[in-house]
């Protein structure tokens, strides 16, 4: 008896594991110039939305004025502010705040259209914003823009 119930649930198992694995899929995207390079990975379950799971990304600044904890930034889920993947466009708005102290963020915005099978080729902008050591009150900004490519799958 023990040995039935354990062949059928092993037979469910087998018999659903093709529908999980197609059921998601991920995206990677990259950049890299004389600004800024990040990568951005996550999964991405297909219908309802396409909602996006195991979601991370970093960034490095290349612009030595950028004070450091803005300029080496990592992201999860939470910092992914808007996402858009349909069959003609990918689009993704990643911002981070800096954990403690004066003011700062960073903010990348990617948008990309489809080409061949599963590649996006696009463009992304990126900017700085910090408080700190400003003495006008209003802040500076740091900004780039340049090409990114990402794949999904």
């Amino acid at each position: 008896m023990r040995l039935a119930s354990i062949s059928v649930l092993t037979g469910v198992i087998l018999a659903l594991w093709p529908a999980v694995a197609l059921a998601s899929g991920g995206l990677q995207c990259t950049a890299e110039d004389e600004f800024a390079v990040f990568t951005i990975e996550s999964g991405v379950a297909r219908g309802m939305g396409g909602p996006v799971f195991n979601f991370r990304a970093t960034s490095v600044i290349r612009d030595d004025a950028v004070a450091g904890d803005l300029r080496n930034m990592a992201y999860d889920g939470e910092h992914l502010a808007q996402y858009w993947l349909d069959g003609e466009e990918l689009r993704l708005l990643l911002y981070r705040e800096r954990a403690e102290g004066t003011h700062g963020y960073v903010r990348i915005e990617v948008r990309t259209t489809a080409g061949e099978e599963g590649l996006y080729k696009g463009a992304y902008d990126l900017s700085v914003f910090d408080m700190a050591g400003d003495t006008t009150g209003e802040g500076r900004t740091f900004k780039g823009s340049g090409s990114v490519e990402c794949f999904v799958e």
